[in-house]
């Protein structure tokens, strides 16, 4: 399992090497109140939380926030990788669901610059 900092390092340099621009601690307004993603290209509309104990991040992800950040994420609003540190066995892991991510939101059309 991967400290929030370690996990958070690596998405960061896997976003950045696919163009696009990281705003870190992006303020988001969902169900009602604002939550801060890890990373975030307001732009593209497309980010990253690494959800970890450490930082807290189940209580503020809440499963009414998590249903909605989804719903919009259907809707094509915005693309979010949600990944828990409970399912990332190792840095080269979160690489690789990070680079499949980055690949289909790439199909999107997500990747091209406005």
């Amino acid at each position: 399992m991967l400290t929030e900092q370690a996990g958070t390092e690596v998405l960061k340099r896997c976003f950045l090497a696919a163009g696009l621009a990281v705003v870190e601690h992006h303020p988001l307004h969902v169900a009602g109140k604002v939550i801060h993603l890890d990373g975030f290209d307001p732009q593209r509309g497309v980010g990253y939380e690494y959800l970890t104990s450490e930082a807290g991040d189940r209580e503020e992800l809440t499963p009414i926030v998590i249903s909605e950040l989804e719903a919009r994420m259907r809707n094509g609003e915005f693309f979010i990788l949600l990944i828990d540190e409970a399912e990332v066995e190792s840095a080269a892991s979160l690489e690789h669901a990070a680079e499949h991510f980055l690949r289909v939101i790439g199909m999107k059309g997500r990747l091209i610059r406005p």
